[in-house]
């Protein structure tokens, strides 16, 4: 295995990480709630009480999210040209690693994405409708 092609795997399974925070933090609340789930919550709140903490904790939580997204996506883009090995397994090994990278940052992005659209603008746009 490409050294180089698995820590790119790692950075980017980190970023995604991270950005599963943001759907912990914002998506789920809203979700179980608008479900009729509002007593799951409390559950899974009172089971998981750092659920509360990554919601007070917003602007922290989205940012080192972005920040590492940032770094994923920086260092996949640095890593598309570098040439695979020439032996055709590990070529085959270094091809299915990016592709891996790519998926887990599209994944890790698209997380971001929709966490966003729950912790801020769904909240700006129903406080304008209201």
């Amino acid at each position: 295995m490409n050294t180089g092609q698995g820590r790119n795997v790692g950075i980017a399974a980190g970023a995604l990480f991270t950005s599963s925070a943001t759907l912990v933090c914002c998506v789920l609340p809203a979700v179980f709630v608008s479900l009729g789930a509002g007593a799951a919550l409390a559950g899974l709140v009172s089971t998981v009480p750092q659920i509360v903490w990554l919601s007070e904790h917003k602007p922290a939580v989205f940012g080192v999210a972005a920040i590492a997204l940032l770094i994923a996506g920086f260092t996949l883009w640095r890593a598309r040209t570098l040439p695979c090995p020439a032996d055709p397994q590990a070529a085959r090994s270094c091809q299915r690693l990016r592709r891996l990278s790519l998926i887990l940052y599209a994944i890790a992005a698209g997380t971001y994405v929709l966490g966003t659209a729950f912790a801020f603008a769904l909240p700006a746009i129903m406080e304008v409708n209201a």
